[in-house]
């Protein structure tokens, strides 16, 4: 078979495109991939035939390829890497180069290593714990034999400390081995067992970091001083080679730590705070791996512009390399494609008598006095004055640090950039950036005397550096640029240049709107946002395409059958459903996969139609599986499918947490025998031991709360089945279009009759009395409330109210009626407990939190009431009011908020009182919180956009989608000579992710 084959049909094949997306780019997006473990799980069931070894590798990664350590995690990827490669899968380019360079482990009993060992209280002798090193093995406590780590490729022993010892589990207290020799090469003809094969102890690796390779001397070895991206692309300055950590100085602090390696940890931080830095260590690297997506999303990988910055010619002082290496800039394109934040129009400087408050000014003076000065409340700021001939202006700092006298020498010139304020004392500026006003006069200057850029994320003392970096790359690269997109259509849509664009985004010429510039809205700053919008609808298009390829199931879709489907209903379906039922039919006649998404506001009766479907595969003789993303959501679904089914015949079973393992155990065996017709399920559903006899079709409710890989899971458990995705949280076109651009798109529209407005009231919380006296009104006429909390129990972080104590609040305040508390910390038997005595009037007040977000559908339910409404999004709030109205009553909606909000939460709230619409609402939440954060795109599997906004760039997204569609219906297969520049982008924009991308 050739290489393609082999790719899609070996056992292990599946792994291929997340690896692919989590190794791109020395694992740029690797903080951004979830539940690797469990698609690991689902191909390892399935490996039968496989290569022993490259299995043993497999089952050693396994339990690392979601380790929160990220060095840890990219060792096992790196690991699973080389074994796809031993077992046969052709791999792409980029992860060949991964499986050469991996290291493979040879096992205990390592050659090369002789003589005595360290030794630990209670711990008999154990071999060399790492290649090339003499003198005893380590001693651990309680092992006999510990075996050694893993001989690195060409027998580099830091090689293969620093990749396998990372697989390894944490140990405190280990004690390090001093290296005395370099790594000695096996005896002819040895023979080494794997770790993974091994019966001996796993070797000790320590908590934190590994520690380094010694010399005799007790020095750090050099080999194993991590080398920062300054020193690898020879651009650090001589002689400011910081010492290599642990490195031993007289009575410094390596030679203190050097007494105490060998003895347990002492005055270790609280487990509490060792979480928290965990914590913040991986929320940091998250943030890191998304901004550097953002560069990866449109820099180019290869030719030219993927050469290295120390190839430039150009020496970078310390202060900048240090820079690039946390925004993770190598490459020349990479600094090609930072594209400014903002601009500063230097093309004439105001003096600062000209500098107007309200306003944001640029002007440059004389630094006449610079020291720090009381503030309010004991604490002090600093002050700086700055003069020229007109006039003087203050620079204030109210955190103020050491380093900031040292920026304003007296007597120096500065720029100072900043919102001018007015105050009793004069002009201000509140932290202004500063540079240093050289070069002036210079008419080629890049900072002077033309609208100058400001990039993203660098201080103002890296700013020179950076826009001289730029202007230097920019001159010598960016005319080596290739521009993807067809002649024809650059002139058709009067598309400027590649090479020109960015050229003009770096340093925009003096006729330039310095306007449009600022909202990124320049010809130059549209041309990239369709380049990004154009190869997003490519690859989108590209896998509709593939989709529609496949061979999936013909149902039987007669009229008889429809008729039979529709009439199990106990009601009438509106006109909007009976359309979507109708075009779920036609696709599910079809050959090819169903794949659509069906949106609907709050209580348009979604399920309603899913049941129609289910009905169908069911009568055809497959099974169903429903996914839901909270239990008592699950609970639902399965008494309303199990009260429409039972009658039909069919056997309906819920998949949950809840329930002995007996009870579970038999749940799962009787959907893998067949005898359960249809399954209804959380994450469950998605386990590896949960096996369909004849699944068909796969319905995903509430699919934005699952991540894209676990969409793949239910869809993975059946050879081509149906998928059926359902939302209650309306889309706006422009992120439908983005989101689920292969996917094919149906909106139910229309509200079932008796359905009534619910009337929504904003107030703040010192008016609360006035909600409890509605909800009062309410509770005498015989309906019900629910009253929603953020928080579960009273937080030390945040003043908030929470559920705990608002119950007890609320009993005191309704005495008469009977209050329960429902959150998501209960149980699984208290929550069902709790939802039945709300169900059947036990209850008459439910203080809850946000699990009742989606599903909960309680008729006689008329007021919903949100405390701390202003830490809510709009569409989760919209969610919440959906629990109410469903009934033929009036309904009200009051959302308490905090009296000091900012005047984003007035707007959200304001937005709620307005309009009861879920498609308006969707569309001011997008335009209030932004792309990025709506819906959280960046678990989508798609490619980042860095210079296009779905909320502003509707139509250049219409244009996108139109002629990626022109150009796949004139070549489908992409095979035209003109289009392998699109092919080649393509492949650099996705790298892997169109695998991904695949399930919306």
């Amino acid at each position: 078979m050739d290489g393609r084959d082999s790719r899609v049909n070996h056992p292990l094949a599946s792994l291929v495109g997340p690896l692919r997306y989590a190794c791109q780019r020395d694992f740029a997006m690797l903080a951004t991939l979830k539940d690797l473990t469990s698609v690991m799980e689902r191909a390892l069931a399935g490996a039968s035939g496989v290569d022993s070894e490259a299995l043993g590798h497999l089952r050693a990664a396994l339990p690392y390829v979601d380790h929160p350590t990220p060095e840890r995690r990219k060792a096992a990827l790196r690991r699973v890497v080389m074994a796809l490669k031993l077992s046969g899968v052709v791999l792409p380019v980029e992860l060949d180069g991964i499986a050469q360079a991996a290291p493979r482990s040879e096992g205990p009993g390592e050659p090369g290593r002789t003589g005595d060992a360290s030794r630990t209280r209670g711990q008999d002798r154990a071999p060399a714990s790492e290649p090339g090193r003499t003198g005893d093995a380590t001693r651990t406590r309680g092992q006999d034999r510990a075996p050694a780590s893993a001989l690195g490729r060409g027998g580099d022993p830091v090689n293969a400390r620093g990749q396998e010892s990372l697989l390894e589990p944490a140990a405190r207290g280990r004690t390090r081995v001093v290296a005395e020799s370099g790594p000695v090469a096996p005896p002819p003809g040895y023979v080494q067992t794997p770790p993974w094969k091994s019966n001996d102890p796993l070797p000790p690796s320590p908590r934190a970091k590994a520690p380094a390779p010694r010399s005799a001397t007790g020095v750090a070895s050099p080999t194993a001083n991590p080398r920062s991206y300054g020193a690898e692309a020879g651009l650090a300055r001589p002689g400011n080679v910081q010492p290599a950590r642990g490195e031993m100085r007289p009575g410094g602090r390596g030679a203190r730590q050097a007494s105490l390696d060998t003895g347990a940890e002492s005055g270790a931080p609280p487990a509490k705070a060792k979480k928290e830095q965990r914590k913040k260590k991986r929320a940091v690297a998250a943030e890191a791996s998304r901004s550097e997506a953002k560069l990866l999303s449109i820099a180019p990988r290869s030719g030219p512009l993927s050469s290295p910055l120390k190839t430039l010619g150009k020496r970078l002082g310390p202060r900048l390399i240090s820079a690039l290496d946390k925004k993770g800039l190598r490459r020349m394109g990479d600094i090609l494609f930072l594209l400014p934040r903002c601009y500063e129009d230097r093309r004439r400087l105001r003096t600062i008598a000209e500098l107007e408050p309200g306003e944001r000014g640029v002007t440059v003076g004389m630094v006449k006095v610079a020291d720090y000065v009381p503030g309010k409340q004991g604490r002090r700021m600093f002050r700086a004055v700055v003069g020229d001939r007109s006039g003087s202006i203050a620079a204030t700092y109210f955190h103020a640090g050491p380093w900031l006298k040292s920026r304003f020498t007296v007597g120096k010139r500065i720029v100072l950039s900043g919102e001018v304020r007015a105050t009793m004392n004069g002009r201000e500026m509140a932290h202004p950036e500063i540079e240093p006003a050289e070069d002036m006069e210079s008419a080629t200057s890049v900072h002077f005397n033309r609208i100058v850029p400001v990039y993203p994320g660098f201080e103002r003392g890296e700013q020179r550096s950076f826009r001289e970096l730029a202007a230097r790359v920019g001159e010598q690269y960016a005319h080596e640029l290739e521009d993807p997109l067809p002649a024809d259509l650059r002139r058709r849509l009067e598309l400027m240049g590649l090479p020109e664009a960015l050229r003009f985004i770096h340093f925009p010429p003096d006729a330039a709107d310095l306007e449009s510039l600022d909202a990124h809205q320049s010809p130059a700053h549209r041309r990239l946002a369709f380049d990004e919008l154009f190869f997003l609808q490519l690859g989108m298009a590209l896998k509709r395409q593939g989709i529609k390829a496949e061979e999936g199931i013909c149902f039987d879709v007669s009229a008889p059958r429809l008729e039979k489907a529709r009439a199990a209903l106990p009601f009438q379906l509106t006109g909007a459903q009976a359309r979507v039922v109708d075009e779920l039919s036609r696709d599910m006649a079809r050959a090819e996969p169903m794949n659509r998404l069906v949106q609907g506001d709050v209580g348009s009766g979604k399920t309603a139609v899913a049941m129609v479907a289910a009905i169908v595969a069911l009568l055809d003789g497959y099974q169903v599986a429903v996914m839901a993303p909270t239990e008592i959501l699950a609970e639902q679904h399965e008494r309303t499918f199990r009260k429409v089914l039972a009658p039909l015949g069919f056997e309906v079973g819920l998949l949950s947490a809840a329930g002995t393992a007996k009870s579970k155990r038999q749940v799962r065996e009787a959907v893998a025998r067949g005898d359960i017709h249809l399954a209804v399920g959380t994450h469950a559903l998605i386990q590896q031991d949960i096996a369909f006899a004849r699944l068909g079709l796969a319905v995903i409710d509430e699919q934005h709360r699952f991540g894209v890989l676990q969409r793949h899971s239910l869809m993975s458990k059946g050879p081509k089945p149906d998928v059926l995705v359902m939302t209650a949280t309306p889309i706006p076109r422009t992120l439908a279009m983005t989101l689920y651009g292969d996917l094919d798109l149906s909106i139910i529209d229309q509200l079932p009759p008796g359905r009534t407005p619910i009337n929504t009231r904003v107030f703040n919380d010192k008016q609360r009395a006035r909600v409890y006296e509605a909800i009062a009104t309410e509770l005498t006429k015989g309906h019900q409330a629910y009253v929603v909390y953020p928080l579960v129990e009273e937080s030390e972080k945040l003043d908030l109210e929470d559920a705990t104590r608002g119950v007890e609040k609320l009993r005191l305040a309704f005495p008469q009626a009977s209050v329960g508390l429902l959150h998501g910390r209960m149980k699984a038997e208290e929550k069902d407990a709790v939802m039945e005595d709300f169900r059947e009037k036990r209850l008459q007040v439910l203080v809850c939190t946000t699990v009742v977000e989606v599903g909960v559908d309680v008729p006689n339910a008329s007021v919903m009431v949100v405390e701390a409404a202003e830490r809510f999004g709009l569409s989760q709030l919209h969610q919440l009011r959906g629990r109410v109205g469903r009934g033929a009553a009036a309904s009200f909606c009051y959302l308490v908020a905090n009296s000091a909000r900012s005047m984003e939460s007035v707007e959200r709230l304001a937005v709620m009182e307005q309009s009861s619409d879920g498609f308006v609402i969707a569309e001011k939440d997008l335009e209030i919180r932004g792309p990025g954060e709506f819906m959280g795109t960046r678990q989508s599997g798609l490619p980042e956009l860095a210079v296009a906004n779905l909320a502003r760039d509707g139509d250049l997204l219409s244009m996108a989608q139109v002629e990626a569609r022109r150009i796949l219906a004139r070549d489908p297969e992409m095979e035209s000579p003109e289009h392998q520049s699109l092919v080649k982008a393509l492949d650099e924009r996705w790298e892997g992710r169109l695998a991904l991308a695949r399930v919306g």
